[in-house]
């Protein structure tokens, strides 16, 4: 192992977020990072060739350039994120290698892509298989990894929120009248973003509840366009923006509220949790480790039951500042970004201690 830095070659997502929280936060504790990706997006980065015609293909081609990069950079670690695309490859570069595999989970790679062919159930499959240990953000993930390959060697972290931004928790609030709700998912066919729209329309038009959106997503244009003809210009939209930017344009509202057909701990979730955001989410499994009636509200995938929801919402009798004070404290116990990474860091060690 190396005796200044630990080693730590991160396959990833580079025009990702979360790659960059990631790739950054190791670095801040003192790992030596080399991070190769088919995308770009961090500078300093690797990027991977894309070879061919088949777009399919590309993962599969670049294991000969990441074995490459193993030997040149003899990392302690791989550090691969999404098991179908860089966590199949890592395992077929590292066949021979002496190198522990860590992959880490990030939701759809293990609850959507599986069932797209047989050939992603086999590529996830094989990362599963081939890992030396397995990180996810919530239980329920693992279970649904766990369908498909009983590894044994894993732990549940979540990504949380940096501790900086916890001073953006207000402790006292009085719910804002129009309510101010924020949906901070892009608009991509699982975040449902329309149905929020189409469930509250007549909330809405009536001043009740005032939205606000992401102005990004490939469905974004079409989105607006069916608003229009829904509510007119009454929805709100924010650009992309610096993290501390957005996170104190969240804190500014009252109600975080996501209907996700698929989500395995959100990130966005517990952000709102941590800045002392009401939770409105949609009753699925991959919520519930976080959000239960006790500490938000949920509702079932029925334009009658989000209505219904914010309409007990807006006359709650309930003590909305214990609820809120409750779920920060939740978050600074399991969910500190700073503290996760660190436990993760030390996971890593110890796994590079078992291969030598």
């Amino acid at each position: 192992m190396n005796q200044k830095k630990f080693k730590v070659l991160l396959l990833a997502d580079a025009a990702s977020f979360h790659t960059e929280r990631f790739y950054a936060e190791l670095q801040k504790q003192n790992c030596e990072v080399l991070l190769a990706s088919l995308e770009n997006g961090i500078s300093g980065s690797v990027t991977l060739e894309k070879k061919g015609f088949v777009k399919q293909l590309y993962y599969r081609r670049t294991v000969g350039q990441i074995k490459k990069l193993i030997i040149d950079f003899q990392p302690d670690i791989i550090s691969a994120h999404f098991a179908s695309g860089y966590g199949h490859i890592a395992a077929l570069a590292k066949q021979k290698a002496n190198t522990p595999l860590a992959l880490n989970l990030w939701g759809s790679d293990i609850l959507i892509v599986p069932k797209k062919s047989i050939f992603h159930k086999y590529k996830t499959r094989y990362a599963l298989k081939k890992a030396q240990y397995v990180f996810a953000d919530s239980q329920y993930l693992i279970d649904a990894a766990r369908e498909l390959y009983q590894f044994n060697s894993y732990t549940v972290i979540p990504w949380g929120i940096e501790k900086d931004f916890l001073g953006l928790y207000k402790q006292e609030i009085t719910l804002s009248s129009p309510l101010k709700i924020i949906v901070p998912r892009a608009h991509e066919t699982v975040y449902n973003n329309l149905f929020i729209v189409q469930s509250l329309k007549e909330r809405i038009n009536a001043g009740e509840i005032i939205l606000t959106f992401p102005a990004f997503g490939s469905l974004c244009e079409e989105f607006k366009t069916k608003c229009t003809l829904l509510v007119g210009d009454k929805i709100k939209f924010y650009e992309k923006a610096e993290r501390k930017d957005f996170l104190k344009l969240a804190s500014e509202q009252d109600v975080y509220l996501s209907a996700s057909l698929s989500d395995s701990s959100p990130v966005s979730l517990i952000e709102a949790m941590a800045i002392g955001l009401v939770p409105v989410v949609m009753n699925i499994d991959g919520v519930k480790e976080w959000v239960s009636n006790e500490n938000g509200f949920m509702f079932e995938h029925e334009t009658v039951s989000l209505s219904s929801t914010i309409e007990k919402l807006l006359n709650t009798k309930t003590d909305i500042n214990s609820m809120r004070a409750n779920n920060k404290k939740r978050v600074q116990e399991c969910a500190v970004f700073e503290k996760n990474i660190e436990h993760q860091i030390s996971i890593f060690k110890s796994l590079v201690k078992e291969s030598n």
